[in-house]
């Protein structure tokens, strides 16, 4: 498991480029807020919107997800950990006013980007107009 990445993975390059290339700008491993340990893959800080690129392995895709056989007990536990984990995370960013945003691995980049930058834009939006998202 040491050897796994768990950042700048190819999901995670591959949408960074597209949001860049259409001109918006972010924060990558942002820090979450009141939170130790953990992290936003893309943060547009301003907009307070959260990118969270989710591997279908580590967390639990329901298409993708295997569950392997050998130590079988220690990994199911192992992967439930993980995915209550993403929903506390989830929950206190939007407590904390953030819009989160979770992707699979597995999604186009292109269709990711196309709804990042669809996030930010209303996002930026309703906060100049001086509305809480």
């Amino acid at each position: 498991m040491s050897k796994q990445g768990s950042k700048d993975t190819a999901a995670e390059l591959a949408v960074r480029r597209l949001l860049h290339a259409a001109g918006l700008r972010y924060r990558v491993e942002y820090p979450v807020p009141g939170m130790a340990r953990r992290r936003i893959d893309v943060a547009f800080t301003r907009a307070k919107v959260a990118i969270l690129i989710d591997g279908c392995f580590w967390h639990g895709c329901p298409d993708h997800a295997t569950q392997p056989k050998a130590n079988a007990e220690w990994w199911r536990n192992k992967l439930d950990r993980n995915m209550a984990r993403d929903r506390e995370t989830t929950e206190h960013l939007i407590a904390e006013g953030w819009t989160v945003l979770r992707f699979w691995e597995h999604e186009p980049p292109e269709d990711v980007a196309v709804r990042v930058a669809a996030a930010v834009e209303r996002c930026r939006t309703e906060r100049t107009r001086g509305k809480k998202v």
